[in-house]
């Protein structure tokens, strides 16, 4: 079968776009011919249709690349369209992003009555919410990576419960495992890690990743022998300015992006995302692969498959930071144990799984 992924983007720690490239060589590796339609640079391995990208004004981006990939794909008509970004022209529709007007509602109870006004006038907001709405309308089949997602589809959409499948994300079993005692010393080394444990934070959005608020979570645990690392991208002076407000600025590494972060989940003993809204945090469940006990929100679709206690723990609110800082001091005595009951609980998503569903529904809504 010809097969076209449509993504708006590319960044090589993206959640959404690893993703999209485990399920293009999953699919490649089972014969089908699989092309990706973008405005990004993908590695040279995948064959990429690219979108020229739209940049001013900004707020258009999203309609003119939801327009112009429609016309991309009429020209060269593939037998299933999968897309994983909000546009009107595909059988299947990956909401891989979540439910943006949901996003919206739980990002305005965090900010001033003035914000709030500002996100209902805000033209990029009001077109993602137009496009979101034609997107779910023009899809014949919807994949909801978590419950979470697909109850806000349902809850501001009039989506039927059918159209709407639940697909977990899957990961790499291979790629993020358990390391054992020497190898974890000798990627510390490598890395100049010098304390005993090791607590991770990853991701692009530090903001709503939750990281002002483990921040401040951190600053309440007894720090000894104990780092923060903060990898995803490079940190601006607020969270840097944060660290040393709370007297925590030599505890604390603002990794900055790195391409092999299964080294970081091989030297670190806990990962925490205290997220504010996540579909389902890939990252959650890389670590959990890794061998990591994990501590993140009930705002965040992984933890479905978390038990707390067990796993690592679910904080209900992201923003107590108190709750937050015991669930970390409990994780760091427990870690060893909670890390392997994690690995257990993960290798019952590889990502071979979540592939072969969504190549069910390829088959039923594609090729059918």
């Amino acid at each position: 079968m010809k097969i076209a992924l449509v993504r708006k983007n590319y960044t090589h720690y993206g959640g959404a776009e690893n993703y999209l490239k485990l399920v293009a060589d999953g699919l490649a590796s089972r014969g089908h011919e699989v092309r990706i339609f973008s405005s990004g640079d993908w590695p040279g391995k995948y064959s990429v249709t690219k979108i020229s990208p739209f940049r001013k004004p900004s707020f258009l981006s999203n309609v003119l690349f939801a327009a112009e990939s429609k016309r991309e794909l009429q020209k060269d008509p593939a037998d299933c369209i999968l897309s994983f970004e909000r546009t009107y022209f595909q059988d299947i529709y990956r909401a891989g992003d979540g439910c943006h007007r949901e996003w919206l509602i739980k990002r305005g109870r965090l900010e001033s009555v003035l914000k709030r006004i500002s996100f209902s006038l805000n033209p990029h907001h009001r077109l993602l919410l137009f496009l979101e709405n034609k997107c779910f309308m023009n899809s014949g089949k919807i994949i909801a990576n978590s419950m979470m997602v697909k109850k806000d589809i349902m809850k501001h959409y009039r989506v039927d419960d059918g159209k709407i499948e639940i697909v977990y994300n899957g990961t790499d079993l291979e790629r993020f495992r358990p390391v054992g005692t020497e190898e974890k010393a000798a990627i510390k080394e490598r890395l100049n890690i010098k304390e005993e444990k090791v607590v991770l934070f990853a991701g692009a959005d530090f903001k709503r990743k939750g990281l002002p608020v483990l921040l401040r979570a951190f600053s309440l645990i007894k720090r000894d022998g104990v780092r923060l690392i903060a990898a995803g991208k490079r940190p601006k002076a607020e969270f840097i300015s944060m660290a040393k407000k709370f007297g925590i600025e030599k505890e604390v590494t603002f990794w900055g992006p790195e391409k092999k972060i299964e080294q970081l989940y091989a030297v670190s003993d806990l990962f925490v995302l205290p997220t504010i809204y996540d579909p389902f945090s890939n990252a959650t469940l890389e670590a959990m692969a890794s061998g990591i006990a994990v501590i993140t929100t009930a705002f965040n679709g992984a933890s479905e498959i978390i038990e707390d206690n067990v796993h690592g723990h679910v904080l209900k609110d992201p923003m107590d930071h108190e709750t937050l800082a015991r669930n970390i001091s409990n994780a760091l005595e427990r870690s060893e144990m909670m890390g392997k009951e994690a690995r257990i609980k993960a290798e019952e998503y590889p990502i071979g799984n979540s592939i072969e569903k969504i190549m069910n529904m390829i088959s039923e809504y594609g090729a059918g």
